[in-house]
């Protein structure tokens, strides 16, 4: 990747985090300790299992070294915004969404350069690599910890100001999560068939099954169906504009599993989107007919 897009993609993943620092506020942190049962299952869901699962999948899946260190460099990410906006569309809990994405953006600073330095250790065939696990974390506190800082003052300092932010930024991080994804399409337009037929089976299986766990887990703790749906949609929806910054540290084609998963996810979110949606619906008819408020 040449230098002027790098600037390209840290620009965006700035914007895009100071966007998320725009929503947040002191509240969406005391929540932690207000409902830990979810927000430590989310946690455990998205930095342990997720990472756990996708290790698992690529000793299942025939795929070369590269998609296996791609794919495990997009487990390492938190979820994106978009999860936050999925979980709303899917009438979920929207607040734990928020403090869930915040809470592991934070946590994945420490952890993601852990995983990459696994991960090139472990699918590298025999070659020495070196991790660079420090312009990993230094590119992380850059994109994640300083643009959520500068969110979240704006926010709490100058919350009108905030207010009219918060749309327009939202509507340029959608913006440029897509041309993201269509410059990574047009660079390897060359391999796109070979590497989309490579990525495919295995990023959606990873994307499907981490939701179904997810949700699978919440409900045996018990967790009420709105947490339950949350932590399905926030292990499922990962940031993977972050995860190709983060391949592009290495080797830009490393990111492109991270391109087909951000494509595909939305379809697959489709179907808890609609589940939500009707039971919430149900919901309400029903409080309709008993006269509950």
């Amino acid at each position: 990747m040449d230098s002027g897009s790098k600037i390209f993609l840290i620009v965006s993943l700035f914007i895009i985090m100071m966007g998320m620092g725009l929503s947040l506020t002191k509240a969406d942190f005391r929540r932690v300790l207000q409902y830990p049962k979810a927000v430590l299952l989310g946690f455990l869901n998205q930095i342990v299992l997720l990472p756990l699962i996708a290790f698992g999948l690529i000793q299942l899946f025939d795929v070369s070294n590269e998609i296996a260190i791609g794919v495990m460099i997009l487990s390492a990410c938190p979820g994106g915004p978009t999860s936050n906006l999925v979980t709303h569309l899917a009438k979920g809990d929207t607040a734990l969404s928020v403090t869930l994405t915040a809470v592991n953006s934070i946590v994945t600073i420490l952890t993601i350069p852990i995983i990459v330095n696994f991960a090139l250790g472990e699918f590298s065939s025999g070659e020495e690599v070196t991790s660079p696990v420090g312009a990993i974390f230094g590119s992380l506190i850059v994109i994640i910890a300083i643009p959520l800082i500068i969110g979240m003052t704006i926010k709490n300092k100058k919350p009108q100001v905030a207010k009219k932010m918060d749309k327009p930024v939202r509507v340029v991080s959608t913006a440029i999560i897509f041309l993201v994804i269509v410059g990574i399409v047009i660079k390897e337009s060359a391999q796109l068939v070979e590497r989309i037929s490579e990525s495919f089976a295995i990023v959606i299986t990873l994307n499907v099954l981490t939701m179904l766990v997810g949700f699978i887990t919440a409900k045996m703790v018990k967790l009420k169906f709105k947490e339950a749906l949350t932590i399905c949609l926030e292990s499922g929806n990962q940031n993977g504009t972050l995860a190709i910054q983060v391949s592009s540290l290495i080797n830009i084609t490393l990111g492109f599993p991270a391109a087909v998963y951000s494509l595909f996810m939305y379809f697959t979110a489709a179907v808890p989107i609609v589940i939500g949606v009707k039971r919430d619906k149900e919901i309400n008819k029903n409080k309709g007919l008993t006269g509950v408020n």
